[in-house]
């Protein structure tokens, strides 16, 4: 009753003195609120805990003392819009943005940026945090009275204006700009697409025309262009690559044909390489003929000497292979095996481990025809009679040295080596031969030499270890968690702690990943299945 007689400084002290009964201070803020003495309401609320409208009461007060130390405690995004709108009032942009910001009114603070705080980095990176299409129309407006197009065309693709980055793209010249940016987005319309398409295929560029064509999933009419495309190299592989994804997507066996045709050179003659053929089988799922390509790609690698390369092409293969959970090929795992050998061949000479090398280059002198040229011929035979004498494997060091000296090798062997390999020869091996080491086969524990890759015993195909290339063996089994090719996992500690790179993908690997697998039943069906 003081309050409503006027006197307030009587009704506050009387309503302090049960400043504990929140409801009866509750009502005393509402009725000096009534009476317009915010100062005193904003004070009661504050002490009822109704931090809010206290906030409110001080704002329209223009406390800006009490206002800020009450701010932290408000979640309220109402709060935090009217303090920015008053302070921007006040003109003081950088309180009012910060406040924008804790509302998560982003275009009110997009706003302020461009017109107050000319600040149109920040304004641009709350677009792209945000994606406000509101926001982005502002952008690309600024952009567009800034004169840069470019900036203008991406902020009106991200602002949902495609009929309006169209048209300024076309007045600019820069139609395939827009384009590129269409791609990036997940909310154009196939008919945009068309309309690029269009406009391209007037001009006759083939290339273009076939792009956006396949992005309005038109897939005849963009391979119609795309295998007219010529030009530059570049510009060639990127229509195949189009053409490859367009010829998957539309699930169209004739348009399919087309290509294959196409890149085998029945259409003009020209065959193109095989890696557009295998990506190719490889988009449609094809893992039978995408194997034989990669086959293919392999041998005309070896011919050229690149033998990492045709390892990477092979592994790639194998893993996409393992997952989709299909089998490997028997000679694709043969291929695999004598390639990544005789890369580790030079890992373990430089590590000292003469033994390792020694039975990797037997296992890939055996099979030396896998390599096409008899200059690499030649140097695997030599090195696997350094090596076997290196590591006193004196047996198999003259039986390779006998197989050099044949007329068809002789002539070539680096004139250095020589006098080495008609000393072995000469000498021979005139202690018996030591008995292989063995390791028990994974699959039936029967015991297997540690280089041999097929158990005589079950006849199963065992795995290598991607660190030591020996077989692998079950009670120390692990695989790389990059490409997931198994391990002896001692082996492989070792060669990490040594080399920090998996030797068969060659990804960083932290040798403390690696976890000891119990099971070996997954690494074997997919090396035993055909």
């Amino acid at each position: 009753m003081a309050i409503r007689c006027g006197d307030v400084m009587r009704g506050l002290t009387t309503a302090m003195k049960h400043s504990h009964d929140i409801m009866l201070i509750k009502e005393c803020a509402q009725l000096l609120e009534e009476e317009k003495q915010y100062s005193h309401a904003a004070a009661l609320y504050d002490h009822a805990g109704n931090t809010e409208k206290a906030a409110s009461l001080y704002i329209k007060l223009k406390s800006w003392l009490k206002v800020e130390a009450l701010l932290p405690k408000i979640n309220s995004p109402s709060i935090h819009i009217q303090y920015a709108k008053a302070k921007e009032a006040e003109g003081r942009y950088q309180d009012a943005l910060k406040s924008y910001l804790k509302a998560q009114d982003y275009e009110a603070a997009i706003r302020l940026n461009l017109d107050k705080l000319d600040d149109i980095d920040e304004a641009v990176n709350l677009v792209q945090e945000t994606k406000s299409i509101q926001g982005a129309k502002m952008v690309a407006n600024y952009f567009q009275n800034s004169d840069d197009p470019t900036s203008a065309i991406k902020f009106l693709v991200m602002s949902l204006c495609y009929d309006e980055a169209f048209q300024l793209a076309r007045k600019n010249g820069k139609l395939q700009l827009y384009g590129e940016i269409l791609i990036q987005t997940s909310q154009a319309r196939p008919e945009d697409f068309k309309s690029l398409a269009l406009h391209f295929e007037g001009e006759k560029n083939h290339l273009l025309a076939g792009k956006f064509y396949f992005h309005a999933g038109e897939y005849n009419k963009a391979m119609s262009h795309l295998l007219r495309s010529g030009g530059s190299e570049e510009e060639e592989n990127e229509a195949i690559s189009i053409a490859i994804d367009a010829a998957a997507a539309s699930d169209d066996e004739r348009l399919s044909r087309r290509l294959i045709e196409f890149l085998l050179g029945e259409t003009d003659g020209t065959p193109r390489e095989p890696r557009h053929l295998f990506r190719l089988y490889m988009a449609k799922r094809q893992f039978a003929e995408a194997a034989k390509t990669a086959i293919i790609i392999a041998g005309a690698e070896c011919r050229a000497g690149a033998y990492r390369e045709a390892r990477d092409v092979v592994r790639a293969m194998c893993v996409s292979l393992r997952g989709s959970r299909m089998p490997v090929p028997r000679d694709m795992r043969h291929a695999i095996a004598l390639l990544h050998s005789y890369i580790l061949v030079r890992t373990h000479v430089k590590r000292g481990r003469h033994d390792l090398a020694a039975r990797l280059l037997l296992r890939t002198a055996a099979d030396v025809t896998f390599f096409p040229t008899p200059q690499h011929q030649v140097s695997i035979l030599t090195s696997t009679v350094i090596e076997c004498s290196r590591a006193g494997l004196k047996h198999q060091a003259f039986h390779w040295a006998r197989v050099l000296m044949q007329p068809e090798y002789r002539s070539q062997i680096d004139p250095k080596y020589v006098k080495k390999i008609e000393s072995v020869v000469r000498h021979g091996a005139r202690e018996p031969a030591a008995p292989a080491a063995t390791s028990p086969c994974p699959q039936c524990g029967a015991d297997l030499p540690v280089a041999d890759l097929t158990c005589t015993h079950c006849e199963v195909d065992v795995p290598f270890c991607l660190a030591s290339g020996l077989h692998i063996v079950k009670d120390d089994l692990t695989a790389c968690p990059e490409c997931d090719f198994p391990a002896i996992l001692t082996e492989f500690v070792e060669i990490l702690q040594e080399e920090g790179k998996c030797p068969m993908c060659g990804e960083n690997v932290d040798y403390r990943r690696l976890v000891k697998i119990d099971d070996v039943a997954a690494y074997m069906d997919l090396s035993t299945s055909e």
